[in-house]
Formats: structure tokens, C-alpha cells, sequence
């Protein structure tokens, strides 16, 4: 076992102190076993080192303590008590002993035993110690009151705090020595302790007379009493917290800044939330500009003086100094006082501001930087700025900070801190504060302006993709509105289309693709192309969706081969979308559709009633495998049909069912007009800050007079023929088309013609007066016909040929019970 003296280790262990002697120590391993002995230890009980060391540390006990008073010493840091040892003499000596349970120097645990020999009896001068150690306390301004809460005697911390002496403050009362609001309330509690015998606490904030700065102080007042209990007067003791109080302050800014900067993807009130944070806790005013750069969704990597992206010569400077200039947009800015009135730009604004000026030099330099008003650099840049020079003078500017904001590499601005209605000048402390702020303000800045770029981006593609005019036609009247979603969610894949459709019809579509982004509005556009290319070939409503759902497939198909290959490009995400396809006929005034996971359809009728169509639920795009129903109706003239999206009736928090309630009770109103409705529609039923986006169509149908339809049926047999071209040109004369006659001879004939040589009977001719002139001959078959060019000795192959070069359109369409070709005619106005 080692052993050594306590007093050989008393420079390793810090206690080689003045007045050894005068203090017994031991040390006590694990075991029980003493393994150090001081000098001090030997004076108490005789015994020299080398004869206790190595002795069982329960042999010096002159009498053993009961079990029941010891604790468990094992788990104590700290123990202490009154021993009876046994003297070397053999008398008995009764020790106060304060153990310490710890890790010796050596890294073992052992016990460390204190005594102060004699138990240190009170001295003669230890009242004139203690009286001169409140007296002279550096950290600790104190004084007493007597009865009648005046001052009788302070320490010379308190009497620093006061700025006077005890000779000026002894008599008065706190109010009467510091003209300060919170005098008054320290009074108060004073008097409350005295009364109750409470303590009493406050945490309060006051500028000693002298000093500009404001400290702030925790106080505590207590009753005095003597011996007898008698109160004798009242104390106040005050520590100057004002670091720590600051500290907090900047922290809790801190924390709120990381609640507040950043709740949107807007750039403007992200600057003006950091704006908001910074005044008044910690500037008077403080503004935010951005490099004008950014406004062309351009960077700044490279401020550079004299080569800043956003830099220009203004004309004064150019022909006098030839310096150059910064050009940066106000973004926002914050008071104290209402309305800014220390500004010398509105938010919005762009000003110049030029080489050497502080926030360009913080900017070149992207360091955060600490002004005097009085300093050169802000000198000389207001001397130019006669306005600039204005409001410092009158609002008593006297400090400032300039940081610049930057996120990512890039620098987009710069925040300017000053004071003049805070006394106190900014401090590096402020400074730094002042950095955490627009750094964190600067990374939400930069998501907004990304955000903003790619909002942009998705947004010129979504609208490029939609109709940017509805087409004319004479079987509705339309009206249609398209709302992008709020900031947070972003532009999604919603969509409305008009398409004229053969025979005086007219398809209505409304679609939503799953998602947000650029990625939605890119599908969106392929489904909206698919649609327009299928409507073209006059697919019913319930075939054009089971078409559209296997594309939709095989575009999910794509996107998931597209995530699973290697890299680094965005993913796609989900590929789904829900879509509604009407086809109002306005000859029959029948209406078929059909839906794919879509919301139902309104239908409002002429007398105001508004009705859900009840139409067979189809799966959205994309599932496969399901198949389409399709519901024919009947629509009188002048009733509105109304196609939207889910945007516009679901919403967080509220049931779908009110929504499509609301939708109701907006459409049941009367309206001077569809755009008039629309407003209204979306008025009454989308919250303030619509979550997705809103695709709106109504149309109001129209019926085409039976004086415009003419048909009839034509016997299958050649003969026919010219009895067909005959009535035709007896209906044309009837409408005033005599110009068309010969081509829409031409076309009968051949279609006609076609019609009982090639198809199944009965074959029926009909021609339709709309905007153009239609002429449609019907059969039983399915087997449609196609152009093509007869070679020169083949009699037959050039009629369809013929028909297309005449005419502006033609097509085949598929019909219950066989087929349709159609021709259409441009026609100028019957002469009246």
C-alpha cells in the first residue's frame, strides 16, 4: 500500500495554504485504512505519520457511533459530524470532522478528512471582518433601512449604483434618492417585508445617475431583527444582472426569430418579419434591401466593387467623381415610430447607393459591420445624400450595423440596425446578435426566392398549357376561371378545355393531375393533349376515359422506371389525376358524361333549381382495370352545367359536403352574367388562401332551332342518290346558301353514294345550320372509311379526296348503331 503524508502532497492538491498547521487532514481508502496524515493531524492526536499510515482508520475511535446515526456512506459526496477520538495518551479528544467523498490525484476514490483544530472559536476582529466584507463588496450593492424605510448604511457597491455617499443618502428614502418609477415599487416591497416578515424579490431595469446605460438589477429585501426578535429596520441586496439579463434577451430574440422569420415562401414579408423581430428589441430602425439583380431571377455571387452584378453610373457621379453606384430595392423596413418616417425609401423603391458607403463595403467585403455616426464611412456617404443627412440630424441617429445577407453562396442584400431613440450604442454582443438574425432571415429569404423562381416557372407552363381562348362555337355559353394554389402548396395540374366537336357539339373537360410542381403542370399539358387528339376522333365520353386511363399508366409506369435509375434529377413523384368529359349535342339538347374519381357535376335549370348530376363513380387515371359508365341527359335551353375541380369545395378543416353547399347556394343567386358568377362562386365558397388549385367552367347550353336541322332518310339503292342532292338543294335555297350548292352537291353525292354501295342500311342525310354548314350521312356500319390517292388508272379513291379538298373538315364518328361522316363548310351570312 503507498503511503505518504498529506502535507508531501499539499502542492499537487492545492492546499499548501497559509496556516497548515492550524487545520487536521487525513486521508481514508475504500478499505477503511488511513493513507495520508498531515502535520495538522499529528498536533490533534499525537501520532507521528509513519504510526498511523497503513492503520485501520477505526482504531482511533475512542467510542464507536451508533449504526443507526451513520448513513450509507458509500453513495454520500459528503459527510459530516462530531467524532470522539482516541488521543496518543490516551485521552479522549471529541473532533467536528467534514469528509469529502471524492477521486483522489491518483484516480481512486478514498475519503478526504478536514478538522480546524480547537474548532476555531470566534476572534475579536471578526465583527470588523464581517462589517468591512459588506462594506467593500464589489458585486453586491446593499444597504439598510431602518423602520421608516430610510436609509442608514450602504456598501460601496450601492452607494457606486446611487452616486453618492453615505453621508448625502443617510435620512432619505429610496424615492428620494433615485427620481426613477421602479423607486416607488422597491419602496412598496420594502414596506410589505417589514410588515410580513416575508422576503421579498424583484427583477427591475434603471439607469444610475451618470450613465447612459440602462442595468439590470435582482433585488432582494428582507427584515432585520436582533437577538430578541425586536425589528430593527429592512435590507435590500441588489446583483447587477445586466450581462445575463442581455444575454437572455438575445437569446429569447433568437428564438423568436426562429418562430417568426420564415412562416411564408414570400420574400417580402420574410424581410419584413425580420424587420419586425429586430425593432425595438434590439434596433430603432432597421430596413432590408436586395440586390436589384434578383429581380430578373438572377444572383449575385461577385460583389465586387466596380464589377457588382446590379451596379451603374449615376449621371451626377459619373461626370464628377466617375464612381460607380449599387443599385438595391428596398424590400422593408421598421420602426419605432409609425410609418417609418426616418426612411429615405419606400419599400419597393431602388436606390443607389455608392462605392464606399457602408452597405456596399459589407456587401464587397461580406463581413458585418459596427458604425458611429460620427465615423468617416457614414460621414462622408451622407454627405452626398442631403436627405440621408436630414434624418440623422433630426432623429438623433447615433450608431448603426451594416450585415449583408447571403445563404448557399449567393448574396442577396443587405440589413441595416440603427439606433437614436435607445441610448446606448450598438456593442459587438449587438453585432453578433445581429448576424444570427440575417443569417437565419437570409436562408428564408433564398427558399422564397427559389420558391418564386419555380412558382413562376410552373406557373407560365400551367397557364401555357391551358386554353388561353375558348373557341367559338354556338352550343354553350362558357365562362371559366383557373386559381394557382396558395404559396405553400404550390402550382398544381388543373385543367379546363372547350372543344368543338362534329355535328354542332361541343365536349367539356375539366381534370386534376395528383401533386404540385412543374411536374404536374407538365402532365397536366400531355393529358390535356391527349384528350383534345381522342375528342378529335369523337370517342364517346366513357371510351375517351378507359384511352386516358391507360396513359396515365404507363406515364406512372415511366415515372417509377425514372426515380429507380440513377441520378441526380428530381423525381417525378406519383403520377394519378382525376378527370370529368361531357358532350352536349345542342340539336338533341342531350348531354352524355362520364368521370374519373372526379366530383360530381352541378346542373342548375332555367326555373333556378340547382341539382347534384347524379353520374356513375368512376376510379381515378391510372388505376386500370376498372371500367367507365357513361350517363346521357337531357339539359332544356339555358341550363347551366358547372365543372370544377375539388379545390374549390374541399378545404383544411372543413367537410366537402360544405363545400359543394356553398357551391349551391352561390349558384342558386341570380347573376348578370357567367363571368359574374364565377367571381361570385368563387367569392362565396374558396377560403382567403385556397390550399390547391381551383379549375371553374360553366356553361350555359343553347338549342339549335329544328328550322336549322334538316334530315332524311335515303333508300339503300343507287337511284337514290340524286334524290338525296335534291333535297339538299332545296333545303340550302330554304336557308339562303345558294353559294354552297355545288360543293354540298358534290359532298352528298359522295357520301351518299359511298353510304349504300360500301354500308349497311338505313343510311339517313342530314344537314345542319350553325356557324358553318354540316352535312353528315349516316349508316349501320362501323367500318369507317380513309383517304387515299387513286393511282392514274383506278376508278375509284378519289372522292374522299375530293370532299377534303373542298371542305374545311371531315371526320367519322362513332354512333350506337354504326357510323357518322361529317363535313364541314365555311358560309358567309345569308343576305337579308
Amino acid at each position: 500500500m503507498e503511503r505518504h503524508t498529506v502535507d508531501d502532497l499539499g502542492a499537487v492538491l492545492g492546499l499548501a495554504a497559509v496556516g497548515e498547521a492550524l487545520t487536521a487532514r487525513a486521508t481514508v481508502d475504500e478499505q477503511g485504512y488511513v493513507t495520508g496524515w498531515s502535520a495538522g493531524a499529528e498536533h490533534l492526536l499525537g501520532y507521528a505519520p509513519t504510526q498511523i499510515l497503513g492503520r485501520p482508520a477505526v482504531s482511533l475511535l475512542a467510542e464507536e457511533p451508533a449504526a443507526s446515526d451513520l448513513p450509507p456512506f458509500r453513495d454520500l459526496p459528503r459527510w459530516h459530524g462530531t467524532l470522539v477520538l482516541r488521543h496518543r495518551d490516551g485521552r479522549r479528544v471529541e473532533v467536528k470532522v467534514l469528509a469529502h467523498h471524492r477521486t483522489s490525484y491518483a484516480g481512486v476514490r478514498d475519503w478526504f478528512l478536514v478538522s480546524a483544530l480547537s474548532g476555531a472559536p470566534p476572534r475579536p476582529d471578526d465583527d470588523a471582518l464581517t462589517q468591512r466584507g459588506f462594506l467593500d463588496s464589489p458585486c453586491c450593492a446593499t444597504s439598510v433601512h431602518d423602520t421608516a424605510l430610510r436609509f442608514r448604511r450602504s456598501n460601496r457597491s450601492s452607494r457606486g449604483a446611487l452616486g453618492l455617499s453615505d453621508d448625502d443618502l443617510r435620512g432619505l428614502r429610496m424615492t428620494e434618492a433615485l427620481d426613477d418609477p421602479v423607486s416607488g415599487e422597491v419602496e412598496r416591497l420594502m414596506r410589505l417585508a417589514l410588515e410580513t416578515g416575508e422576503p421579498q424579490y424583484l427583477e427591475n431595469h434603471a439607469r444610475a445617475p451618470g450613465e447612459t446605460r440602462e442595468h439590470a438589477w435582482s433585488v432582494h429585501l428582507y427584515r432585520l431583527e436582533d437577538d430578541d426578535g425586536r425589528v430593527l429596520g429592512v435590507a435590500s441586496t441588489g446583483h447587477d444582472m445586466t450581462e445575463q439579463y442581455w444575454a437572455r434577451k438575445r437569446l429569447q430574440l433568437i428564438a423568436g426569430a426562429g418562430r417568426r422569420i420564415g412562416s411564408t415562401l414570400d420574400v417580402t414579408r420574410t424581410a419584413q418579419e425580420l424587420a419586425d423581430v429586430a425593432v425595438p428589441d434590439l434596433a430603432d430602425f432597421m430596413s432590408v434591401d436586395l440586390l436589384v439583380s434578383l429581380d430578373e431571377g438572377g444572383t449575385s455571387d461577385d460583389v465586387e466593387a466596380g464589377a457588382a452584378v446590379g451596379e451603374r453610373e449615376s449621371p451626377s457621379e459619373a461626370s464628377a467623381a466617375g464612381r460607380r453606384s449599387l443599385a438595391l430595392r428596398r424590400i422593408a423596413h421598421q420602426s419605432v415610430y409609425e410609418g417609418s418616417p426616418e426612411a429615405v425609401v419606400v419599400p419597393g423603391e431602388v436606390d443607389d447607393y455608392p462605392e464606399g458607403s457602408p452597405p456596399v463595403e459589407s456587401l464587397r467585403s461580406g463581413r458585418a459591420v459596427l458604425y458611429r455616426v460620427t465615423e468617416p464611412a457614414i460621414a462622408d456617404w451622407v454627405a452626398q445624400d442631403p436627405l440621408r443627412t436630414s434624418r440623422i440630424r433630426d432623429f438623433g441617429f447615433h450608431s448603426a450595423m451594416t450585415v449583408p445577407l447571403s445563404a448557399r453562396g449567393t448574396t442577396l442584400g443587405v440589413a441595416v440596425f440603427a439606433r437614436h431613440r435607445h441610448p446606448d450604442p450598438f456593442q459587438q454582443d449587438d453585432l453578433v446578435l445581429a448576424e444570427e438574425l440575417s443569417a437565419r432571415a437570409a436562408v428564408c429569404i433564398d427558399n422564397a426566392l427559389r420558391y418564386t423562381r419555380e412558382r413562376g416557372t410552373a406557373v407560365t407552363l400551367q397557364r401555357s398549357l391551358l386554353p388561353q381562348g375558348l373557341p367559338e362555337q354556338a352550343a354553350v355559353e362558357v365562362a371559366s376561371r383557373y386559381l394557382p394554389a396558395g404559396a405553400r402548396a404550390g402550382v398544381g395540374g388543373d385543367w379546363f378545355d372547350v372543344i368543338p366537336l362534329s355535328g354542332a357539339r361541343v365536349a367539356l373537360v375539366v381534370g386534376d393531375v395528383v401533386g404540385h410542381g412543374i411536374h404536374a403542370s407538365a402532365t397536366m399539358g400531355r393529358l390535356r393533349t391527349a384528350v383534345r387528339t381522342l375528342a378529335d376522333i369523337d370517342l364517346p365520353p366513357d371510351e375517351l376515359l378507359t384511352h386516358l386511363d391507360d396513359l396515365v399508366a404507363r406515364l406512372a409506369t415511366e415515372a417509377e422506371g425514372a426515380e429507380r435509375a440513377p441520378g441526380d434529377g428530381e423525381t417525378t413523384g406519383d403520377v394519378g389525376a382525376t378527370c370529368l368529359y361531357a358532350v352536349y349535342d345542342p340539336v338533341t339538347r342531350r348531354c352524355t358524361l362520364a368521370r374519373a374519381g372526379h366530383p360530381l357535376p352541378v346542373v342548375v335549370s332555367p326555373d333556378g333549381t340547382v341539382d347534384l348530376l347524379d353520374l356513375p363513380a368512376g376510379p381515378p387515371l391510372g388505376l386500370g382495370g376498372l371500367p367507365f359508365e357513361a350517363l346521357e341527359t337531357e339539359l332544356p335551353e339555358g341550363s347551366l352545367l358547372v365543372l370544377y375541380t375539388n379545390g374549390l369545395v374541399e378545404s383544411r378543416g372543413a367537410a366537402i359536403d360544405d363545400g359543394v353547399d356553398r357551391l349551391r347556394r352561390a349558384l342558386a343567386a341570380p347573376a348578370a352574367s357567367l363571368d359574374t358568377l364565377c367571381d361570385k362562386v368563387l367569392g362565396a365558397v374558396l377560403p382567403q388562401r385556397p390550399t390547391d388549385d381551383v379549375a371553374l367552367l360553366v356553361a350555359r347550353t343553347r338549342a339549335l332551332d329544328a328550322d336549322h336541322v334538316a334530315s332524311w332518310d335515303v333508300t339503300p339503292d343507287p337511284s337514290a342518290v340524286a334524290e338525296a342532292r335534291k333535297n339538299a338543294l332545296c333545303q340550302l335555297e330554304i336557308w339562303g346558301l345558294n353559294d354552297a350548292a355545288f360543293v354540298t352537291e358534290l359532298v352528298v353525292s359522295e357520301l351518299v353514294t359511298n353510304a349504300i354501295r360500301h354500308a349497311e342500311p338505313p343510311v339517313q342525310l342530314r344537314l345542319i345550320h350553325d356557324r358553318s354548314l354540316i352535312c353528315e350521312v349516316s349508316d349501320a356500319s362501323s367500318t369507317a372509311p380513309h383517304m387515299r390517292r387513286a393511282r392514274t388508272f383506278d376508278e375509284g379513291g378519289r372522292g374522299l379526296l375530293l370532299v377534303a379538298q373542298l371542305t374545311q373538315r371531315w371526320g367519322t364518328r362513332p354512333t350506337p348503331v354504326g357510323k357518322t361522316i361529317w363535313t364541314e363548310q365555311t358560309i358567309e351570312p345569308a343576305e337579308p
